[in-house]
């Protein structure tokens, strides 16, 4: 699945020890901000044609919200109150140009403007194009994800990390622009609600119509752990190596 799989992440990952991976696997590195929106999704747009076909992507990780809680929460909470939106605490109320372009451009539409399910450019290709939009919320023990310090130095008690997923089929999803912002406001005034009962209770509510969660365990194996962590610390040592052979070159 990860080789058919294109993330659309904050510009700032590129220079990370994992950046050089993703450039060569053909994710997108996005910027932030009000000044570069109108380009980065013209770039966005050029990139998933160019690379989400032509490597046969079948699945694309986007956060709606675009950016990290901690960032973004004063600003979403100060938008909402002016715009008589709810008040969000556990999350930030998505954008909607990144999932506009990608809708727009990886799904077919219907006649009457709705996405069906297919590859709006070139139907030819391998892929089908997007069919369904998974749904998913994150919920970390006391409220305090795991940052890059933490994953790097490894200084953190192992934790349980709680993932609730849902379904939408993409022909379900509307395409005009103000149907499909109130769409994505809705689903992310759920997760709100989602993640208000998981900090009360420990776990999140089961389904309608059912009176407990089904749930799976998995967890990760200490062997690719410490892989993982080797490989970062070799590569960020390889970065560092490299930078200051550079240095001493020029200067």
């Amino acid at each position: 699945v990860v080789r058919q799989m294109m993330w659309l992440m904050d510009h700032i990952f590129k220079y990370t020890n994992f950046g050089i991976v993703s450039l060569i696997h053909g994710d997108f590195f996005i910027r932030q901000g009000r000044t570069h929106r109108d380009q980065q999704l013209v770039l966005l747009k050029d990139h998933l044609e160019k690379y989400y076909r032509s490597r046969n992507r079948k699945w694309i990780v986007l956060f709606p919200e675009g950016g990290f809680l901690r960032k973004r929460r004063e600003t979403s909470q100060a938008f909402a109150k002016k715009n008589n939106l709810p008040f969000l605490k556990h999350v930030t109320l998505p954008r909607l140009g990144a999932t506009q372009v990608i809708l727009k451009t990886l799904v077919a539409p219907q006649e009457n403007g709705t996405p069906s399910g297919g590859d709006a450019v070139r139907k030819e290709s391998k892929s089908k194009g997007l069919q369904w939009v998974i749904d998913t919320t994150i919920a970390y023990p006391k409220a305090e994800p795991i940052d890059i310090q933490t994953w790097i130095l490894g200084y953190r008690q192992p934790t349980v990390t709680h993932v609730h997923y849902r379904i939408f089929p993409v022909k379900d999803v509307p395409a005009e622009p103000e149907a499909l912002t109130n769409w994505l406001y809705q689903r992310f005034i759920e997760k709100e609600d989602l993640l208000t009962h998981f900090y009360k209770t420990g776990a999140f509510p089961p389904p309608q119509g059912q009176t407990k969660a089904i749930s799976r365990e998995m967890t990760l194996n200490n062997l690719w752990l410490v892989a993982i962590q080797s490989l970062a610390f070799l590569s960020g040592g390889m970065w560092y190596c490299l930078f200051q052979y550079l240095y001493h070159c020029l200067f």
